[in-house]
């Protein structure tokens, strides 16, 4: 089931803030990719794979907090409940 992130216009801020987030993850995993094609030590490449490991887990977080605050502000907790089911099978 694919489950729409919330599309309205007061959660601008959150979704700009979401989205040079993940652009900023799509930089480093470019950064990553130069690296294993320069054949750089295994440990910096891991060192960094990691570190994008986080910020993808922080952005899940931030995005999943916002939508379950939106689902139980206009009380969908079922739709809060598939969310997490959705989520929780990664």
């Amino acid at each position: 089931m694919n489950l729409p992130i919330s599309e309205t216009t007061d959660d601008s801020p959150k979704q700009d803030k979401t989205l040079a987030q993940l652009k900023r993850i799509r930089g480093q995993v470019d950064g990553i990719i130069k690296m294993y094609e320069d054949e750089r030590l295994c440990v910096d490449v891991v060192r960094q794979l990691m570190a994008v490991r986080n910020s993808l887990g922080r952005v899940a977080r931030d995005i999943l907090t916002d939508e379950a605050s939106r689902c139980t502000h206009k009380q969908k907790i079922d739709e809060l409940d598939e969310i997490l089911k959705e989520a929780l099978k990664f």
